[in-house]
This record gives structure tokens, C-alpha cells and sequence, in this order.
């Protein structure tokens, strides 16, 4: 894959989800509990997908600037990782990849729909501003569009899942 077609991919993928939100539409649905098994509201998924992109936009930056980045190989590792950046090592092997982190979810209990967004919106602008400072070569060395990957479309796709489950449910309920 080369850069210019993985940017017009995570784009699209991007512009996707940002419509099915879109459709959502009201703050006072998207705090609604019931998404995700019912036990969560979309700003609840929306705060997962800012911390996993926060990560791989702070993954890109030590890329940029020539630093490493090696995952937790222990516990206590972990432990000090999440601490000291405020989310979980999403590529350790001590961690589940596919798992929303609920000490993530209520770590942003009580923080706003909107700063989420907001948020949200500044990560993903930091991966793209990242990606376009990297050369195809960076990418490949650091396994980036594969990385990227794992912490913008594809928790995008699975999160678009689970909205659209919770509004077949709403909307056969209301029937």
C-alpha cells in the first residue's frame, strides 16, 4: 500500500463513520445508555476511539521526531504506561485489542459530549498532520498503515456496528 491510497482510505473510512453520528444527531442520544450491550452510550465509545487515536497520534510523533516506542512487556509497565499517558498501551500483548477499556470510559464520565468531540477531532487531525510529515519508507519501517489501522477505522467500523444494532433496536421499540 502506498500513502497517498491509505490517506484517501482512512478518510473515507473516516467520513463514513462521521455520517452515521451524523444520523444519530442529538446529544441527548448519543449519552443515551443501551449502545454496546447496553451498558454503554455512544460518548462512552466515542472516549474509547479518542484514546486509541490519541495513542497512534502519539506513536506517529515519536516517529517523527526519531523516538522509540516499544510495548509493555509487563504489568507494571502497563501500569506506569497508563499513568504517565493517561490511556492504555493499546499494542502490548498484555492487552486485549479488541476490549473497551471501562476505566477509559469512566475516566471521561464526566467530561462533556462535546470536549470528547472536540478531542476526538484534534487526534484525528494530529494522525492525519503526522502521517503526511512520514515518507512511505517511515511508514513501512514502523508497520504504520497497518498500525493506524488498528486504532482509527477499524474501532470506527466496530463502533458503527454497535450504533447501528442500538438504532434497529430504538426504532423497533418505538414501533
Amino acid at each position: 500500500m502506498n500513502k497517498v491510497i491509505f490517506l484517501e482510505r482512512l478518510q473515507r473510512e473516516r467520513d463514513k463513520f462521521e455520517l452515521l453520528l451524523n444520523q444519530v444527531g442529538f446529544t441527548r442520544q448519543m449519552t443515551m445508555k443501551g449502545v454496546s450491550g447496553g451498558s454503554m452510550s455512544i460518548k462512552d465509545l466515542l472516549a474509547d476511539i479518542l484514546t486509541r487515536e490519541q495513542f497512534i497520534s502519539d506513536r506517529l510523533n515519536e516517529v517523527v521526531h526519531g523516538e522509540s516506542y516499544s510495548p509493555c512487556t509487563s504489568h507494571s509497565a502497563a501500569f506506569d504506561f497508563e499513568k504517565a499517558y493517561g490511556y492504555p498501551d493499546y499494542e502490548s500483548s498484555l492487552y486485549q485489542k479488541e476490549k473497551i477499556d471501562h476505566l477509559v470510559i469512566h475516566k471521561h464520565k464526566n467530561i462533556a459530549l462535546d470536549e470528547i468531540v472536540s478531542q476526538e477531532l484534534a487526534a484525528y487531525s494530529n494522525i492525519m498532520s503526522s502521517l503526511e510529515k512520514l515518507t512511505h519508507d517511515q511508514c513501512i519501517d514502523h508497520d504504520l498503515y497497518h498500525r493506524i489501522a488498528e486504532h482509527t477505522f477499524r474501532p470506527y467500523r466496530r463502533t458503527s456496528a454497535e450504533i447501528r444494532r442500538w438504532l434497529k433496536s430504538i426504532a423497533a421499540e418505538s414501533k
